[in-house]
């Protein structure tokens, strides 16, 4: 069903109804032509209760309708209900059933702005000079056609649901058919140059459809791309939904079916033919490769897991470098020991026969490094274990020898039965054995003569007394250096990757410091601004105790870590007694200041909270499992989730770490953490990734209810705690009394707040093992995996942070992790 792949945000915006009796009342001013100086203002003046399954209500603005007597198209602005995000785009609908006077099941075929929502106010003009220009209530240009001085007449919205800009002699200037997003309507044409794009990516990859090279082809968007799907103009013969004849795609209207089609590819990589059938949308066929089966498209098992012809995932289990993402390895495999770049004399590759890749079996294999022709076996091994890299070997001797090199791993496919045998070469870290071994006494060293005994006792005191002097020297040497000032060298470190600041610059950029944004047990943040206008954060570290080393440590994780959901590291600055750290300037501040709000204006919707909570979920899951080491945040707590302007929210404070070595299963530290959000498990010092999970629970439920989690303003003493009300609501059946009382769109929300509970007692299991991982919290909030069923309402009571007391924080020898302590 359509409706399970959309993006929820889109689910939450899109399906709505109109009511036929409101668009018939504005009808005289909606036509399906605008000429020139035309100005629409986003005022939703429509707002209608959904009879969807979502139950929304929403706001549209319409600019365009065009009648027809099938599907029906409306262009205009819609928006959620407070409308604080706001979209410009094309609805695909049916009304020949007036019955109730009701529209039937819009569906988005297209968006200007879709990255970009607008606010309130956001304006949409058609100049004079023939631009059509849509702006945001600021005046931002957010999107603009750029068709100045190209003699356009007028705007009008076509039969087909199509946008054009013509000019005097009718003729199409512009047209959104061939800017399209992820949908085909059928008469529009996809060509070399054009893609459609998903919507929602269900990892941190997002897909991609297009013409290249005379085939169809599919995509994961990697750097480079993996292609999984090519089809070319024979293998459109006699298709009744569209036609290519090897340069051009051209989607049809199959006349034996609904009216009301349309071609879209989905967050998980299919690309799929629906109809409209009543109210809810269908899938009539895969467009391209139907026979491709689940196990050829990229994510179908997770990363590293093996899909099997009976559609079972399992994880490799050669040597057993590999375990199943939460025990289940429908959601992938990660790596025992992570590869580490700083070793790579202990890489080597483990062999899987008769096992294949998507990207290998697309026959598909445009100029790209990650393929090598015509080489052999032992070279291209070789060719991956020199680069960092390349995780991962597909090899096939029958096949004009081809080589293929992974930097990014996907789902496998089981080729047990396959005509062309593959092998799968797939890279792992080596454990590091001890470079000592005891010596073995024989005979004939117990008897040596006396005097070599003692000559070799004052050698070895003679060597002690020199090498104690020599470490002396060298110490005092670096501390002599440090005083004078000399600046710390990351560039041997760091090439390219981040760029370094002297204090002086930092002071001029953001004045002398005067503009704090806050401060921390880290230090303080100040605001300053580069030369060509862009705002950042400038954190200065309070880090008498860090030395050279551990800073140098510090910056090369942060800088090595890339995630939409991470605030990105621009600089650093280490200079005599200074450190500090340029990030990104986040114009919203900290998630702490939204979360109890009194006056409703004020307060984030339900579709706002639900993409904040998935944004965090997301980039905690990227630190936990898919980074090149694990990295243990520590502190998740709002303070440390960050907004920028669109409330996209980011994790913060996660880069001043400790690095733990691979082959020590303990670390001894304070206990770290802030007060309401420590896992309970800190009492027995068992440290794993599930404490940041356990601290985003906290988050979650906090986001739900509207307070924090420690209340002291609270009148009833037992209501301070947050987790104990929660957990007395749970008995009592009375959860919906928790959802934010403040908030009109939360109270609009409650079912769908109070199902969101669930993952919130999922994440808050005293027992940490039942706490799901990160990644499985993300499938669950897409609606992927269901959340467990026997979950336990008695959560272990907070502990107090105790002063300074130290503790010794145990870590399983399998989880190799970097702590990130609270700043």
């Amino acid at each position: 069903m359509i409706a399970k792949q959309r993006q929820y945000f889109l689910i939450l915006l899109f399906i709505f109804c109109l009511s036929e009796f409101a668009i018939s009342q504005s009808s005289g001013n909606i036509n399906s032509t605008a000429g020139l100086s035309s100005l629409w203002i986003n005022r939703p003046p429509l707002f209608v209760n959904s009879t969807s399954t979502t139950g929304d209500l929403y706001g549209v603005t319409p600019i365009l309708l065009r009648r027809n007597a099938g599907p029906q198209f409306l262009c205009g602005f819609c928006c959620n209900h407070n409308t604080t995000e706001c979209f410009l785009g094309i609805l695909l609908f049916d009304n020949r059933d007036r019955q109730n006077d009701i529209i039937n099941s819009p569906q988005l075929v297209w968006s200007a702005n879709r990255n970009h929502p607008v606010k309130p106010n956001a304006t949409l003009q058609l100049g004079r000079d023939g631009n059509l220009v849509l702006a945001d209530s600021d005046g931002t240009l957010v999107w603009s056609t750029n068709t100045t001085g190209k003699s356009i007449s007028g705007l009008n919205l076509t039969e087909r649901g199509n946008i054009v800009l013509f000019d005097t002699r009718k003729r199409a200037i512009w047209q959104s058919f061939d800017h399209p997003t992820d949908c085909l309507l059928p008469g529009q044409k996809l060509v070399s140059g054009q893609k459609l794009t998903a919507t929602i990516p269900l990892t941190n990859h997002s897909f991609s459809f297009t013409v290249l090279n005379g085939s169809l082809v599919a995509s994961i968007d990697t750097d480079p791309p993996q292609y999984y799907v090519a089809s070319n103009q024979y293998d459109a013969q006699g298709s009744p939904y569209y036609d290519f004849d090897g340069r051009t795609l051209t989607a049809l209207q199959d006349p034996y079916t609904s009216e009301t089609q349309l071609i879209k590819l989905g967050p998980d990589g299919h690309i799929r033919v629906y109809q409209l059938n009543g109210f809810d949308w269908i899938e009539l066929s895969e467009v391209l490769s139907p026979n491709l089966g689940n196990c050829g498209y990229p994510i179908v098992c997770g990363r590293y897991s093996i899909c099997t012809n009976d559609k079972q995932c399992n994880c490799p289990v050669e040597g057993n470098f590999f375990r199943p993402i939460n025990r289940n390895p429908d959601l992938g495999c990660s790596q025992l020991t992570s590869i580490s770049c700083n070793s790579l004399q202990d890489h080597s590759l483990i062999e899987l026969k008769e096992t294949t890749y998507f990207a290998f079996e697309a026959n598909f294999k445009p100029s790209s490094s990650i393929w090598f022709e015509g080489t052999k076996l032992e070279d291209c091994k070789i060719a991956c274990l020199s680069n960092c890299s390349c995780k991962a070997v597909v090899w096939s001797g029958t096949l004009g020898k081809n080589c293929l090199l992974l930097n990014e791993v996907f789902s496998f496919m089981d080729n047990w039965g396959g005509r062309d045998k593959t092998t799968v070469f797939l890279k792992v870290q080596n454990s590091i054995k001890s470079q000592y071994q005891s010596p073995i006494s024989s005979p004939r060293k117990q008897s040596r003569p006396l005097k070599v005994i003692v000559a070799s006792t004052l050698a070895a005191f003679v060597g002690i007394v020199v090498s104690i002097t020599t470490s002396f020297a060298l110490f005092k040497r670096r501390l002599l250096t440090g005083k004078a000032g000399d600046l710390v060298d990351l560039a041997t470190i760091l090439p390219g990757i981040l760029t370094r600041f002297s204090y002086n610059d930092l002071k001029v950029i953001t004045e002398d410091f005067s503009r704090k944004l806050g401060e921390g047990g880290f230090g303080s943040v100040y605001e300053g601004t580069l030369s060509n206008g862009t705002k950042i954060a400038v954190k200065h570290l309070d880090c008498v105790a860090q030395g050279k080393d551990s800073f140098l440590t510090e910056v090369k994780i942060v800088g090595g870590i890339h995630h939409v959901n991470l605030v990105k590291l621009i600089g650093f600055c280490a200079e005599k007694n200074h450190r500090l750290l340029i990030y990104e300037h986040m114009v919203n501040g900290s998630l702490d200041r939204f979360i109890s709000h009194k006056n409703p204006a004020n307060g984030l919707t339900w579709h706002t909270r639900r993409r904040i909570i998935s944004d965090v979920a997301k980039g905690l899951a990227y630190l936990h499992d898919e980074c090149s080491q694990k990295i243990i945040h520590l502190d998740i707590k709002p303070q440390n989730i960050l907004l920028d302007q669109n409330f996209n929210a980011k994790i913060s404070d996660f880069g001043l770490s400790k690095l733990i070595e691979k082959n020590k299963s303990k670390v001894v530290t304070r206990m770290r953490g802030t007060r309401g959000y420590l896992a309970p498990e800190w009492l027995s010092s068992v440290i794993t990734e599930k404490v940041d999970v356990y601290a985003f629970g906290i988050v979650l439920l906090e986001l739900l209810c509207g307070r924090k989690n420690l209340d002291w303003s609270q009148a009833d003493e037992e209501d301070v705690h947050l987790v104990s009300v929660f957990r007395r609501k749970a008995e009592q059946k009375q959860l919906m009394d928790m959802v934010d009382k403040n908030n009109e769109d939360m109270q609009l929300h409650k079912e769908a707040v109070t199902e969101m509970m669930n993952i919130v007692a999922w994440c808050l299991q005293g027992d940490f093992t039942k706490r799901p991982s990160m990644t499985l919290v993300v499938k669950a909030l897409e609606g992927l995996v269901s959340v467990e069923s026997n979950l336990d309402y008695n959560f272990t009571n907070l502990p107090e942070v105790v002063g300074n007391q130290q503790r010794e924080a145990t870590i399983s020898s399998i989880l190799p992790s970097i702590l990130s302590g609270p700043r």
